[in-house]
């Protein structure tokens, strides 16, 4: 973890003096992953995500049934998920219609970040 820490650290300090970013504009930078953090941190959304990450592709049903969420909630979820660009939605044009649900990059790049943040957290 310390390891992790003290690359992010020299990453943020090369990022501010190659690319000469004034601390105006790392602020700015910052408060736009506010929004990003508002949505991770509400409920479901971050189990959605690592499950989506460790099965790759799911169906709503089992998504459901391997998270114990009702539908209503989970619908809501996803929507969110994807037109925040986390995840994608493809529909299978059945019968029955089915439809699937993956991570884009952004959603694969966010549980990646996420989880020194997890552990950090949890030590």
């Amino acid at each position: 973890m310390e390891a992790t820490l003290k690359g992010i650290e020299d990453t943020l300090k090369q990022i501010v003096e190659n690319q000469e970013m004034r601390l105006e504009d790392l602020k700015e930078s910052i408060k736009s992953l506010e929004q990003s953090f508002n949505l991770l941190s509400q409920k479901w959304s971050l189990e959605i995500l690592y499950t989506l990450f460790l099965r790759n592709t799911l169906g709503f049903n089992r998504l459901k049934k391997t998270l114990g969420v009702n539908s209503r909630t989970l619908s809501n979820k996803l929507k969110i998920l994807e037109k925040y660009g986390y995840i994608k939605r493809i529909i299978d044009q059945g019968p029955p219609l089915r439809v699937k649900y993956f991570l884009t990059a952004r959603g694969r790049n966010i549980v990646l970040l996420a989880l020194p943040l997890l552990y950090y957290s949890s030590s």
